[in-house]
């Protein structure tokens, strides 16, 4: 018997009339009796209004249970300044939703045996043979007391930041030299990168930076291959991820949803360098942050995860590799956001086994393998700002549970 919602009070009548006019997706119909539908017609209203009132210039959200999406909507615009209304072929900029999927692409050498996860890094590349430690206290380098391993890439612990504290020292240098720019080559990149200390002995504290980007190089020195080919063969072209890539072709520009930002407390297009980017082949393939993508793309990523490593008899990673991108990989002592684990390029919360990441541009999704649920929220939005998800992902649960 479906659960009896009598919030739904609160957030129904006119609000339902009006996303039924803004709406673009399918309504939620589904069979599993456990899936609160008056649950998800409330998460339906909360996304209009946040579209409806200017927050946000597009919404896609999706749940998916066992594998039957049990909710698929749109709401507002894909291009804001066109007013296109938003739909479900829709391609997006994940940016560091990128990251789970270099993770996955890195392990699928792992499962050939290229390499293991404490292997260290210089191995691999030897860029970074003998790479300094700098102490912010003594204002000195130091050697690395347990060198930098691929699973300290992999779990953001390996000392390598993006560049953006204004009052670090080592973060500076990010910025002088460029190393966390786009251009150029990722050879290259790397390249600049080792030769800058580290902020922070590896194994030691979580800090979000560039280690996956290096993971990225990674795959390409084990496979000989570009990041962006080794990516099609192994994972987009067996999933059927035909939307995903490091750019837009000109003949899909017309499904590309704009980038947008909030002035004066109203959202609008933005300009510039980003607004432009990802619409014309790139000679940096930025694994941390690189890809675009659509809804149903990711979703089918998500699912060969949920899946085991496996999806419609395309074999990505075995079993047990699967189980390690999904489970905590931290040095001992060592968290997240607090309490929080992090898997390979994502966060665990061991609590509950659910794994997850966002984007730049406040995409997020969730994934958890106890519960077969996966949630995806796409919008473009920077600055990134994840309340709006994290609603939606509030809601979505009570509908779920």
């Amino acid at each position: 018997m479906k659960k009896v919602v009598w919030l739904s009070i609160i957030f129904l009548g006119s609000a339902l009339v009006q996303y039924s006019c803004t709406d673009t997706g399918k309504k939620e119909q589904t069979k599993n009796e456990n899936i609160s539908l008056d649950t998800l017609e409330i998460a339906s209203s909360v996304l209009n209004e946040f579209v409806e009132n200017k927050k946000l210039a597009g919404i896609s959200a999706l749940i998916n249970i066992d594998g039957e999406t049990v909710y698929r909507k749109n709401f507002g615009y894909a291009q804001l300044n066109q007013k296109t209304p938003l739909k479900d072929d829709a391609i997006f900029r994940i940016f560091s939703m990128s990251k789970p999927v270099t993770a996955v692409a890195l392990m699928t050498l792992f499962d050939e045996g290229k390499f293991e996860l404490d292997d260290k890094v210089a191995k691999y590349i030897p860029e970074f043979e003998g790479a300094m430690v700098y102490n912010a206290e003594t204002k000195t380098l130091e050697p690395q007391k347990n060198e930098m391993t691929i699973r300290h890439l992999l779990t953001h612990t390996s000392g390598i930041t993006y560049g953006w504290d204004q009052n670090a020292y080592v973060d500076s240098l990010y910025r002088e030299t460029g190393a966390s720019g786009w251009d150029g080559v990722l050879a290259d990149k790397i390249k600049i990168l080792a030769k800058l200390p580290l902020k922070y002995q590896p194994g030691t504290r979580w800090e979000y930076g560039l280690s996956i980007d290096v993971a990225g190089y990674l795959v390409e020195v084990l496979s000989g291959q570009p990041l962006d080919k080794f990516m099609k063969e192994r994972i987009f072209d067996p999933l059927k991820m035909d939307d995903t890539g490091f750019y837009v072709p000109e003949e899909k520009h017309f499904r590309f949803t704009s980038l947008n930002t909030v002035e004066n407390d109203t959202v609008k297009e933005m300009e510039g360098n980003m607004a432009g980017a990802f619409r014309s082949p790139v000679t940096l393939f930025s694994g941390g942050g690189g890809l675009v993508s659509t809804m149903d793309d990711y979703l089918s990523f998500c699912l060969m995860l949920l899946n085991g490593g496996e999806l419609n008899g395309a074999r990505i990673l075995k079993e047990s590799t699967t189980e390690m991108v999904l489970t905590n990989q931290m040095p001992e002592g060592v968290f997240f956001a607090g309490t929080m684990g992090h898997g390979l390029a994502g966060s665990v919360n061991e609590e509950t086994s659910e794994y997850g990441w966002a984007g730049a541009a406040s995409t997020k999704f969730w994934l958890n393998p106890n519960k077969k649920s996966i949630i995806i929220f796409y919008t473009q939005l920077m600055p990134s700002n994840y309340n709006y998800s994290d609603k939606f992902k509030e809601i979505a649960e009570k509908a779920i549970n």
